[in-house]
C-alpha cells in the first residue's frame, strides 16, 4: 500500500497513477478519513494524558468525589473514542488499500494494446503440434477424470508428461540455485493479512481469482509470490544482508475470473498447477537493477529450452495493483502463429513490504521500507504447452529438449 502522507502530498500524481491502471479511487475520501484520524487521535491522546494524570492524583491519598467522578466519566469517554478511532483507522486502511502503487516512468500508457515490444529472440515456426490433442491421444493428459473428481479444468499429469512435468522444474530449479536463489518450499494457504499485504487488488470483485477456506482466515495461494511476501512479515532486516533472492515452488489455484475472450485451451489456463517462482527483497536503490537480473534469468531459462519468445513492458492499463514496472515474456505459438505469455516478472518498489511491515536497518540506523520483486522461473502447466508445441512430431513422438535429458534418463525422446 501507499504511505497516507505521500497520497496527500501526491494527489494528483496517485489519482493520475490510478487512473491510467484503470482503478477508481478516492483520493478526496482518503484525506478527509485522515483529517478525521489526526483530530480523533489528538483528543484520545489528550483524554489519555488527563487519564494518567487523576490516576497520579489519586495515589497516596482519598482522592475527592469531584476527582473520581471524573475518573469515571473519561473512562467511558475514552473508551468510546479509541473504540471509534479503532473503527475510523480500518475504514482508513481499507480506503488506502484500493489505491494501487505509483507505476514508472517508462510504463507505456493505455490498455494492453499499448504494451510495447523491447526484445525479439529466436527463430519463429511455421507450424506445430497441438499440445492437448498429442497429451490426450498418448494418454497423457486426463481432463476428463480431472472433472469428474475436482470440477473442470482440474486435471491427471500421466506417464511420460509426468515426469516431462518434473524435468522441467528441475531444471528450472537448477537455474535459480545457479543464480544464487535459496530454494524454499511454502504454504499453499496464506491469511486475509497476507493476502491483502501483497497488493492482490482486482478491478472488479468479477475479477478476484482466490478460493477462501470457508470458516477459516485463509485463502488458497495463486502463486507463491503470496507466502513469500510474508516470509519477513514484521521484520527489519540489516542493510548488510540484503538484497535476499528466493525461490518459491508451490501448486497454484486460480479460480481464472475475469478471463472472458483469453486463450483457455488444455492446460495454457486451469485451476491448479505448479510453479516455481522467483522474489527478491532488497534495498531500494537496488530494484531496478534486480528487475533486470531477474528478466536475464528468465531469457537464460527459456533459451535453454530453445523457445522463441519477445519481451514486453506492459502498459499501465495492463498491470496489477502492486506492480510498478512489469516484464512478460511471451513465446512463440507455432500452432496458433502468435505470441502467447509464459513468464512475467514485476518491480513492486516498497508497496508490499509496507503492508506486511518489512524494513531495512540502514548502517546510519535509520529505517526505512525495503522494494520487494516477483518473476516467473518456470509456471509447468503451460511450460508443458510450450514444448510440446514445439517439440512433438507428426509421428506421434516427442522430442526431449537438450537441457531436460538429464532429468529423464538421458532420453532423446519419448
Amino acid at each position: 500500500m501507499l504511505d497516507v502522507n505521500f497520497i496527500r502530498n501526491n494527489q494528483k500524481l496517485v489519482s493520475d497513477s490510478a487512473r491510467e491502471k484503470g482503478y477508481d479511487v478516492d483520493i478526496d475520501l482518503i484525506i478527509s478519513l485522515d483529517e478525521q484520524r489526526k483530530t480523533l487521535l489528538q483528543d484520545v491522546e489528550e483524554k489519555r494524558r488527563r487519564r494518567n494524570e487523576i490516576a497520579s492524583k489519586m495515589k497516596g491519598g482519598k482522592p475527592s468525589e469531584e476527582l473520581i467522578k471524573e475518573g469515571k466519566d473519561l473512562k467511558t469517554e475514552l473508551s468510546s473514542r479509541e473504540s471509534e478511532l479503532s473503527e475510523l483507522e480500518k475504514t482508513l486502511k481499507s480506503a488506502i488499500a484500493k489505491v494501487p502503487n505509483i507505476i514508472f516512468d517508462d510504463v507505456p500508457l493505455g490498455g494492453e494494446e499499448c504494451s510495447k515490444e523491447i526484445k525479439v529472440w529466436g527463430e519463429k515456426k511455421k507450424e506445430g503440434i497441438d499440445h492437448l490433442d498429442f497429451a490426450t491421444s498418448r494418454d497423457w493428459l486426463d481432463f476428463e477424470r480431472g472433472a469428474k473428481v475436482a470440477g473442470a479444468k482440474f486435471y491427471y499429469l500421466k506417464s511420460d508428461l509426468a515426469l516431462l512435468e518434473n524435468a522441467l522444474y528441475q531444471y528450472g530449479l537448477s537455474k535459480v540455485l545457479e543464480h544464487g536463489f535459496t530454494f524454499m518450499t511454502v504454504p499453499d494457504m496464506v491469511s486475509s493479512k497476507i493476502l491483502e499485504g501483497c497488493g492482490f487488488n482486482p478491478r472488479t470483485s468479477e475479477q478476484s481469482d482466490e478460493y477462501y477456506i470457508e470458516g477459516e482466515d485463509l485463502a488458497m495461494i495463486a502463486t507463491a509470490e503470496m507466502p513469500l511476501t510474508g516470509y519477513h512479515m514484521d521484520e527489519i532486516i540489516d542493510e548488510d544482508k540484503l538484497p535476499l533472492f528466493y525461490a518459491g515452488y508451490s501448486a497454484c489455484f486460480r479460480k481464472e475470473a475475469g478471463t472472458y475472450g483469453k486463450y483457455t485451451r488444455g492446460l495454457f489456463r486451469v485451476h491448479q498447477f505448479n510453479k516455481l517462482e522467483m522474489y527478491a527483497f532488497c534495498l531500494p536503490e537496488q530494484s531496478k537493477e534486480i528487475h533486470e537480473k531477474i528478466l536475464a534469468i528468465e531469457e537464460d531459462i527459456w533459451q535453454g529450452l530453445e523457445i522463441p519468445y519477445h519481451i514486453i513492458n506492459i502498459a499501465a492499463g495492463d498491470l496489477g495493483s502492486p506492480a510498478a514496472k512489469k516484464y512478460d515474456m511471451e513465446y512463440w505459438s507455432p500452432v496458433n502463429q502468435k505470441y502467447q505469455e509464459i513468464t512475467s516478472c514485476s518491480n513492486c518498489t516498497d508497496f508490499q513490504a509496507r503492508a506486511v511491515n518489512c524494513r531495512v536497518r540502514r548502517k546510519d540506523g535509520t529505517i526505512e521500507f525495503v522494494h520487494t520483486l516477483n518473476g516467473t522461473a518456470i509456471p509447468l502447466a503451460r511450460a508443458l504447452v510450450v514444448i510440446l508445441e514445439n517439440y512433438a512430431t507428426k509421428d506421434g513422438k516427442l522430442k526431449v529438449p537438450k537441457v531436460l535429458r538429464p532429468y529423464l534418463n538421458n532420453r532423446e525422446e519419448i
